[in-house]
């Protein structure tokens, strides 16, 4: 597994557990930015969406509109 890959399934793996939270893609936007290291939050927001569910999606089109693409 590639580094973009592990890094697309801790997201989905995030948003899994967070999918019952009143509002999981906030929830998933708060724990990526607690708990990601900036290499990490950069390398998903040059991903793309490409592999992520819905939410996780969501969630990284969130961050990366609050923080600019890198």
């Amino acid at each position: 597994m590639s580094t973009v890959e592990h890094i697309v399934y801790m997201a989905n793996q995030i948003a899994a557990n967070l999918a019952t939270d009143k509002d999981p893609v906030r929830a998933i936007v708060n724990h990526i930015e607690l708990f990601w290291d900036p290499r990490m939050k950069a390398l998903i927001k040059a991903h793309g969406d490409v592999g992520l569910s819905p939410n996780a999606a969501a969630a990284i089109e969130q961050i990366a509109k609050q923080h600019g693409p890198g």
